[in-house]
Order: C-alpha cells, then structure tokens, then sequence
C-alpha cells in the first residue's frame, strides 16, 4: 500500500455537547481520488471541515505527510497544502469573479495552478472574470469555487457537494474536468450525495452513517446491496 497522505485516526467531532463524528478513520494516497457518501447529517461536512482546521480536533486524530495536524487553525492547515471547497461555493458576493481567484492564491505555495491553468480548467470563467461572482450560474460558480481552492496549490483538495443544486449535464461537466487537476499532482476528497457520481470518480469510498463509517472499501468491489444497506442503515 502506498504511504497515506491524509491519515484520519479514530476522529470524534463536537459541536457543543453535539457529538456529530464518533471514532472516524480515513486514509488517502497520495494521486488517490477518495468519495465520502451518506445521507443529510451523516456527519460528512463535518469531517471534510475538521480535517480543513475549521473544526479543531486532538492533534493526533489527522495526519498530513505523517505530521499531527488536527489542533492547527484553518490558514495553517491551507498553509500546509489542504484546501477546502466549501459546500454552496461561498465566494464573496462583492468580488468579481478574478479577485476571488486572487484571494485563493494569497499564500503563494510553489505549483503549477494559477489565473492562466484555471482558465484553462475552466475556459467559461475567463470570458467572466470581471463579473461580480453573484451574477455567475451555479456551475460557474462552483468553477469558481474549486479555481479559487486551486489558486492555493494544494497537494489535497476537499470538495463538500460538488453536485448540490446543478443540473445534470453541468455536474457532469464538473466531475469530467477532475481527471486534469489530479494530473496536476493533487489527491482529491469528495463529499457526494449523489452515489452514481462519487462511485465512476473515486477509487476508494467510504460511507457514514450517524457519524460512523458505516463502511468502506475499493468502489469497484463494493456491491450495491451493501452500499445501499450502509447508506440507509437497513
């Protein structure tokens, strides 16, 4: 096996006297496209914001290239190369859509992603650059969202819903453009309702189910049944 990139040991997450996550663990490689799937409240935001530093944790219950990153604040763990591509896109309404871009790129890590690869990614965003990100479709939106994270240079890049509240035909458009960024050298997370996408994309998945994983393993040996009876609990 190769060595894991992202390590998620035994995570409990909080909110309040809330206990949302119980004793979730993860693994992603380094090239590895990995889908987290479950129903409304299964806890998946919560684990892709935890692992973001946006909900802290023991040091110990994530591990990024073998370091303890779990008490680290948000901008140190995108510091680090993990970015986070936050479920409703939450670009800044007031920006255009090319100083939004330019907010992601703030840090100036070494890579290969900026303005130019992104408009590459995404050749829509380019005509649009000077529109206020709220004049955008969804899917632009979205684009701009994941170009945003890019503009980071991430080594991991989590992506919460990518497909919430697109028609089908942009969010097949989306998941068809994944391919070139982890040629790029960048591990992706996916946090998916929509079971068909998550399954054609990721190589690995896990399921959660109240907090729990309700099951995990290779998307191609996992059987409907099983996934189904995870997914619902049956």
């Amino acid at each position: 096996m190769p060595e894991a990139l992202l390590e998620v040991r035994s995570l409990d997450a909080h909110y309040g006297d809330f206990q949302a996550l119980f004793s979730v663990s993860l693994a992603a490689a380094a090239g590895d496209v990995v889908a987290v799937i479950g129903a409304n409240g299964a806890g998946k935001s919560t684990l892709l914001n935890s692992i973001a530093g946006l909900i802290r944790s023991r040091p110990d219950a994530i591990l990024f290239r073998g370091e303890p990153i779990g008490e680290l604040p948000a901008h140190a763990v995108v510091a680090r190369g993990i970015a986070l591509v936050p479920e409703g896109r939450r670009l800044f309404p007031s920006l255009t859509l090319e100083e939004n871009l330019l907010i992601g790129g703030q840090l100036a890590r070494p890579g290969p992603w900026n303005l130019a690869r992104v408009y590459e990614l995404f050749p829509a965003l380019a005509e649009r650059r000077h529109l206020p990100s709220a004049r955008l479709s969804g899917g632009q939106q979205q684009m701009g969202a994941i170009g945003r994270a890019l503009m980071s240079n991430p080594s991991l890049l989590l992506c919460d819903e990518l497909s919430l509240g697109l028609a089908p035909i942009v969010v097949r458009d989306l998941y068809a453009r994944l391919p070139q960024i982890v040629a790029e050298g960048v591990s992706l997370i996916i946090v998916e309702q929509d079971v068909v996408q998550a399954l054609n994309a990721a190589k690995e998945v896990y399921c959660l189910q109240e907090g729990r994983v309700a099951l995990a393993g290779r998307s191609a040996s996992l059987s409907h049944a099983a996934i189904s009876a995870a997914y619902f609990g049956a």
